[in-house]
């Protein structure tokens, strides 16, 4: 299993690296885990949504 790093994740989810290390750091990805300073991601993972945005809330509800 090839994991993907926060970086490739960014790149295909068009949001930056940093904010896909806080989403991690959160516990909002599933089955990220942290090898060294680097954060991995299974290669299934998928982008969570942004609970800043009020079309989340109200979809979800």
């Amino acid at each position: 299993m090839e994991f993907k790093t926060t970086k490739q994740a960014a790149k295909e989810w068009g949001i930056s690296a940093r904010r896909v290390a806080i989403l991690c750091e959160q516990g909002r990805i599933e089955g990220a885990v942290k090898a060294g300073k680097t954060w991995l991601l299974p290669p299934g993972a998928s982008k969570p949504g942004d609970l800043r945005r009020k079309a989340f809330y109200t979809q979800n509800k």
